[in-house]
């Protein structure tokens, strides 16, 4: 509907009458035509009423016709009047059977089903007769003839008596018939009458929607030449020349208030000042996203420090050194890249050493995978994002389960998407818990010793304002003891690569 109205629209007004008149007189001529076609059905039926009468009186003559060369074959026994009788005995035959000679009950079927036999067994006994006197038997020739001639009288009893009853029914329908026509007539003539004045209706909307957007247009062009700047624009939705002429006025006046108010000036200092807020929203939101970065929970490094400082008299001291090193790395580039941002490979180097130094603490229990598209390795993404994430899939997906708990982090690229996922096997979660860490209510990071302090809501925070989305970072779940995967798109617009 409203496509239809936009092509009305962007019609002229020459277009829009034409299509008017057209449309209007196209429906009369189809509502002409349907009512002609009506009346040649019901004028066809009428005709047909009294075929059946027609092919009934032809049966009878050719019923006498075949009696009578019958007749004339025994009387003079010529090769002609033989002919003759063939061939009225083949063409009575062939209207025997339009006939019924089924068993129903209808007194006209039963009817024509025993002029059907009667005919039937007249025809043997004339085929009879006609032999025999071709064999010169005058005995049974005249016998034949005798039974058939009795049969004859029978059957055109039983013809005239379907012919009444013929006429009768016909004469019925035809009543019926023509009833029906004259009711026919005056039931399109009011169909008629009826379109035609929703065609009329129809025209009057019609000019009248053209006509009104020029009365409008002349009682504001009064209000202006009387001085009056400050009225209302003119709403138009059509392209023809009366929309031309209704834009162009709008555009004028506003032209002339623009003029006058001296809004040149004023618009100069809007922008300035929005450009400003736009300056000091720059700054507040760089100075949050360092504040968010910022934070990490001195005990994680306390603790692991000490199990370095357990490690060391337990065992060898290239161990010892190997974990300080893993563990100096780790806090180097936590302290790094605080400020700025960090490639893919960066991001899973930090997340090797953490789960290197995990592994160490707890024995080599954690068991970890990566898959990373090779292609990724340069792009870049806020620092401290990844090494958060697996965090949360230890602490709260796998820590405590009693089977083996796995997690996998998958980096590639996908539909137009940069996709990274951090996958367990551990403890789930249901969608009330993930709607609550989605919308910050609920914090999945415990501040206890064992954590770095950077939540999920710091990294949603920091991706939020890193891409300008609000859609990046999503939670999947199958519910309680059916793991979690965490996921980042990054749209292909958004994506950024060191050089």
């Amino acid at each position: 509907m409203r496509k239809m109205s936009n092509i009305w629209n962007s019609f002229s007004l020459k277009k829009k009458i034409l299509s008017a008149v057209a449309a209007t007189s196209a429906v009369l001529l189809l509502v002409n035509i349907f009512m002609y076609w009506q009346v040649h059905q019901s004028l066809k039926k009428i005709d047909q009423v009294y075929v059946s009468n027609v092919s009934i009186n032809e049966l009878s003559d050719a019923f006498s016709e075949i009696h009578q060369d019958m007749y004339a074959y025994l009387s003079v026994r010529s090769s002609n009047a033989l002919e003759d009788y063939y061939r009225s005995e083949q063409t009575y035959r062939h209207l025997l059977d339009s006939l019924n000679y089924q068993i129903v009950d209808n007194e006209i079927m039963i009817l024509e089903k025993n002029i059907y036999e009667m005919s039937q067994s007249y025809l043997s006994l004339t085929d009879e007769a006609v032999r025999a006197k071709r064999g010169r038997n005058v005995e049974a020739y005249k016998q034949k003839y005798e039974e058939a001639e009795e049969i004859y009288n029978y059957v055109n009893s039983y013809i005239y008596t379907l012919n009444n009853k013929r006429f009768q029914n016909n004469s019925e329908n035809y009543e019926i018939l023509l009833t029906s026509l004259r009711y026919l007539e005056v039931v399109s003539l009011g169909i008629l009458l009826l379109v035609t004045l929703i065609n009329i209706m129809l025209l009057m909307q019609i000019t009248s929607n053209i006509i009104a957007p020029l009365g409008k247009l002349a009682k504001r062009a009064d209000e202006v030449a009387a001085g009056n700047f400050n009225v209302a624009a003119l709403q138009t939705v059509s392209n023809d020349e009366v929309g031309v002429v209704t834009k162009a006025f709008n555009e004028m006046v506003q032209n002339i208030k623009e003029h006058i108010r001296k809004t040149k000036d004023s618009m100069e200092k809007e922008q300035k000042m929005m450009a400003q807020e736009l300056l000091m929203e720059t700054h507040l939101k760089d100075a949050q996203l360092k504040y968010l970065q910022a934070q990490i929970n001195p005990h994680f490094l306390f603790n692991s420090l000490n199990a370095g400082a357990q490690l060391a008299m337990m065992e060898d001291a290239e161990k010892t050194c190997l974990f300080i090193e893993r563990m100096a790395d780790f806090f180097r580039y936590n302290v790094k890249k605080s400020e700025e941002d960090a490639t893919l490979e960066e991001e899973l180097s930090a997340v090797d050493n953490y789960i290197y130094i995990l592994n160490m603490r707890f024995l080599g229990e954690i068991q970890y995978s990566e898959r990373v598209d090779e292609n990724l390795l340069n792009l870049m993404i806020p620092s401290m994002v990844l090494q958060p994430l697996v965090e949360n899939a230890i602490q709260h997906g796998i820590r405590d389960v009693e089977y083996q708990g796995i997690v996998e982090l998958e980096a590639m690229q996908e539909d137009g998407f940069v996709k990274i996922e951090v996958k367990d096997n551990g403890k789930g979660m249901t969608k009330e818990q993930i709607g609550k860490v989605l919308s910050r209510t609920y914090d999945v990071i415990d501040s206890d010793g064992d954590s770095t302090g950077i939540g999920m809501d710091n990294v949603m925070n920091r991706l939020e304002l890193y891409y300008q989305r609000d859609d990046i970072l999503s939670i999947q779940s199958e519910g309680i003891d059916k793991g979690t995967t965490i996921v980042i798109r990054i749209p292909q617009e958004a994506v950024k690569v060191r050089d």
